[in-house]
């Protein structure tokens, strides 16, 4: 696997342990979007693959619910209590990866390139006249001008 291209947007909220969202090209051919990058406090940076929430669906109506909700958002009703799988933790599974390496290498070399593209850019970020990178199409404005 070579990582060909790693684009990194900045995150500027301090309140927040996300620090930026990544996108990396694998043999100029492949593009993962959505990797975040994360302060994970002493532990220090880490990446989390693209993610999605799961759901299930109301016994009732068939309606999607978030596994927290208590009620549906359909119909109305109460949601069973135990709902969600459970992870290696004992805790109900909230979010699911939509891709992930399988090898502990491959997840290495992700993790080494985003935190290097992102040290980078943090550097770049601090020059007189930086400009942001712009990620058409995708959603990262949400989370801030990058005026912080």
């Amino acid at each position: 696997m070579n990582i060909t291209e790693v684009r990194v947007k900045l995150i500027h909220d301090p309140r927040d342990k996300l620090r930026a969202f990544a996108t990396i090209t694998i043999d100029d051919c492949l593009v993962i979007r959505d990797l975040k990058v994360i302060d994970g406090g002493l532990k220090g940076l880490f990446v989390a693959m693209p993610s999605r929430k799961l759901q299930e669906r109301c016994p009732a109506c068939a309606g999607k619910n978030s596994i927290k909700a208590r009620f549906c958002s359909d119909c109305g009703r109460r949601l069973p209590e135990q709902r969600g799988e459970i992870d290696q933790r004992g805790k109900v599974r909230l979010y699911a990866d939509i891709a992930h390496p399988i090898r502990q290498e491959s997840r290495d070399a992700v993790q080494r390139e985003v935190v290097r593209a992102y040290h980078a850019e943090v550097e770049r970020s601090q020059q007189a006249g930086y400009v942001e990178p712009t990620f058409e199409g995708l959603d990262y404005h949400q989370y801030g001008s990058g005026e912080g």
